[in-house]
């Protein structure tokens, strides 16, 4: 005798697999703007010319949006769900790594989506 098979709803499924940030915990995704991979940091590390130096406009630590001006004048919108609006609130010196999508608040790194 076989056992039934548990079948789930799609939106069932949808809900299981929202990423724990939204619920206040810690990021349990690795997609953009989620919790940083440490490949994602290697690499950007490993490009060292790569990274630009800028200073935080705006802060929305409810939504994790950010906006940063460069020092030539650029601006560029992120949104991070990990704290990094927290992390970094207006006038605070970062830099940014905008080809592999990594913000550096000091030693602490965070995956930032770019719009």
């Amino acid at each position: 005798m076989s056992t039934p098979l548990n079948h789930l709803s799609p939106p069932s499924v949808r809900e299981r697999s929202a990423c724990m940030c939204r619920h206040g915990f810690a990021c349990s995704s690795f997609a953009a703007g989620h919790a940083l991979h440490l490949i994602q940091a290697r690499i950007a590390s490993a490009t060292p010319s790569e990274w630009i130096d800028a200073i935080v406009e705006h802060a929305d630590a409810t939504t994790g949006d950010l906006v940063v001006r460069t020092l030539d004048g650029a601006a560029h919108v992120l949104w991070n769900g990990a704290g990094a609006a927290l992390e970094a609130p207006a006038g605070t010196p970062i830099a940014l790594h905008v080809r592999y999508g990594v913000l550096a608040v000091g030693r602490t790194q965070f995956n930032v989506a770019l719009s």
